[in-house]
C-alpha cells in the first residue's frame, strides 16, 4: 500500500465523521493558539526591552573606573588612555574631568548652578555623541551644554512662594528661558574661600551647541562642557586642583587630584563588548558594561518564555484527549475495513501508519489554524491593549512598544509540540488497530 493509497483511505474515512473531526481540530487549534499567544507576550516584551537598550549607545559602553597597580586602585591617566585606544575593536575612549565645585551660571536675568566637566570632544564624537542644535566649540571659551541645562536656570525675580515645577518635577514653561541658547553669552562664576571670605571670579563663555538628549526619557543631561583652557583659568584663581573650594573642615579638598573622573570605552558592536571587558579585566582594569546586565535580562526572558511555552503545552495536552477519543472511535468504526485490509495482506505496520497519519493530519491542521488565529489575536493585542492602558491609566507607552511578537521559531516550536502530542495521542489507538482479529473484524466484532 503506497502513501497515496493510505492518504486516500484517511480522507475518505474522515469525511464520514466530519463533525467529530471538526471539533477535534478546533480543540487542537485552540490549544496551539493559546500556546502561541501566551508565549508571544514573553517574546514581545523581550524584543521591546532589548530594542530599547540597544537604541542607546550605552549598550556598547564599557565603564572603566580605574586600574589596579601594586595592590592599589589608581585612576586612569593619559598613559592608560593611549593603551586603551590600542585595544582591538575599541571604537573610542572618552574621558572627562569634573570641576570640584558647582559654578553659578548667569545669563541675562536668569541664573543657576550646574555641574561642569571638561570633555574630549574628538573621542566623544567618535563614540557617537551628536548635537541637537548648533556646532562644536572652536574657541577655548566656547562651550556646549546638555539638553536639560535650561532646567537649571531660574528667573532672578522669582517669588519665593511660587510653585515653579509641574507634576513631573520639570520647570514650568512660563519660568523657562524662552530664547534660543545658541550664541548666548553666559557668565560662569567660580568661588574660593580667602581669609574667611568668599571671593568670586567670572569667566565669559559662549554657548555654541546643545547635546542630543539621552535615548531614555528618564535620563537627564544638565552639564556644561568646558575646555582645558577654562579649567586652567579656574585653577589659577582657586589655586587648587580642578577648582576645589578650600574648607578647613575638609583639608583633603586641597590635595592634588590626578587622573580622569569618568572614562568610557566603546566597542564597535554589542558582541565585542564582552570580549573587550574580559581582556581589560585580565589587564587589571576595573570595568563594567551594560552587556552583563543584558545577559541577565536575556536569561530572565528565556526562562519566562520557556515557562509560558510549558503552560501553553498543557492546553495542547488537554486537546490531545479529544484526539485520543476520536482515533479510538475511528478504530471502532473501521473494524471491518481493517479486517479487509489484513485479509488481503496489508502489513500491520501499514495499518498503524494509516491511523498515525490521520492523527498527524489533525494535529498539523489544528496547528495551522491555531497559528493563523494567534497572529490575528497578536495584532489585535498590540493595537487594542495600549489604547486600553493609556485610556484607563493615563500613561503613554513608549513608541514601538510590543506586547506580543510571534517569531518563526515560536511557530516551529508550537507545531512540533502539537505534532508530537497528537502522534502520541494516536499511537495507542493505532496499535490497537493492528491487533484486531481478522475473523472477528469480518463479523464486525471487537
Amino acid at each position: 500500500m503506497t502513501f497515496k493509497d493510505q492518504w486516500r483511505f484517511v480522507r475518505n474515512n474522515m469525511k464520514r465523521s466530519k463533525s467529530r473531526i471538526f471539533m477535534t481540530v478546533l480543540a487542537t487549534a485552540m490549544g496551539v493558539a493559546f500556546l502561541i499567544v501566551l508565549a508571544s507576550v514573553g517574546f514581545g516584551l523581550h524584543t521591546t526591552f532589548i530594542d530599547d537598550i540597544i537604541s542607546d549607545r550605552s549598550v556598547t559602553k564599557i565603564q572603566i573606573s580605574g586600574i589596579e597597580k601594586e595592590n592599589d586602585i589608581a585612576p586612569i591617566t593619559d598613559e592608560e588612555i593611549t593603551e586603551l585606544e590600542k585595544v582591538d575593536n575599541m571604537k573610542a575612549v572618552t574621558r572627562q574631568l569634573s570641576l570640584r565645585q558647582t559654578p553659578q551660571f548667569n545669563m541675562e536675568d536668569y541664573n543657576g548652578r550646574v555641574e561642569t566637566v571638561v570633555t574630549h570632544f574628538p573621542s566623544e564624537l567618535k563614540a557617537g555623541m551628536e548635537l541637537k542644535e548648533g556646532d562644536l566649540p572652536e574657541d577655548p571659551y566656547e562651550v556646549v551644554v546638555g539638553p536639560h541645562f535650561i532646567e537649571n536656570l531660574y528667573p532672578e525675580d522669582l517669588p519665593a512662594d511660587e510653585e515653579i515645577y509641574d507634576e513631573e518635577g520639570m520647570l514650568k514653561e512660563e519660568f523657562k528661558y524662552g530664547e534660543s541658547l545658541i550664541g548666548q553669552e553666559i557668565e560662569m562664576v567660580v568661588e574660593q574661600n580667602v581669609d574667611g571670605e568668599t571671593k568670586e571670579h567670572e569667566i565669559s563663555l559662549i554657548i555654541t551647541g546643545i547635546v542630543e538628549p539621552p535615548a531614555r526619557d528618564w535620563m537627564q543631561d544638565r552639564q556644561v562642557y568646558i575646555s582645558d583652557d577654562v579649567l586652567t583659568e579656574v585653577e589659577s584663581f582657586t589655586e587648587t586642583s580642578r577648582g576645589a573650594i578650600v574648607d578647613p573642615n575638609y583639608p583633603e579638598a586641597e590635595q592634588e587630584v590626578t587622573g580622569y573622573n569618568y572614562v568610557y570605552g566603546y566597542a564597535n558592536s554589542l558582541e565585542e563588548v564582552q570580549e573587550i571587558s574580559e581582556y581589560l579585566t585580565e589587564e587589571n582594569y576595573l570595568v563594567y558594561s551594560a552587556a552583563s546586565e543584558l545577559d541577565h535580562l536575556n536569561t530572565f526572558f528565556t526562562i519566562a518564555k520557556a515557562g509560558l511555552i510549558f503552560i501553553g503545552t498543557i492546553a495542547i495536552i488537554i486537546a490531545s484527549i479529544g484526539i485520543y477519543n476520536t482515533m479510538t472511535m475511528a478504530v471502532t468504526e473501521r473494524t471491518s475495513d481493517i479486517g479487509i485490509m489484513k485479509a488481503i495482506g496489508a502489513h500491520p505496520k501499514k495499518i498503524k501508519q494509516i491511523f498515525l497519519l490521520e492523527s498527524s493530519y489533525i494535529g498539523l491542521l489544528g496547528a495551522f489554524i491555531g497559528t493563523v488565529v494567534a497572529f490575528v489575536i497578536s495584532i489585535l493585542l498590540n493595537i487594542g491593549l495600549p489604547l486600553i492602558i493609556e485610556s484607563a491609566f493615563e500613561q503613554e507607552l513608549p513608541e514601538g512598544f510590543q506586547f506580543s511578537s510571534i517569531p518563526p521559531s515560536l511557530i516551529v516550536i508550537a507545531a512540533v509540540i502539537c505534532l508530537i502530542v497528537t502522534v502520541l495521542s494516536g499511537l495507542k489507538p493505532a496499535k490497537r488497530a493492528t491487533q484486531i482479529d481478522v475473523l472477528k473484524a469480518m463479523r464486525r466484532e471487537i
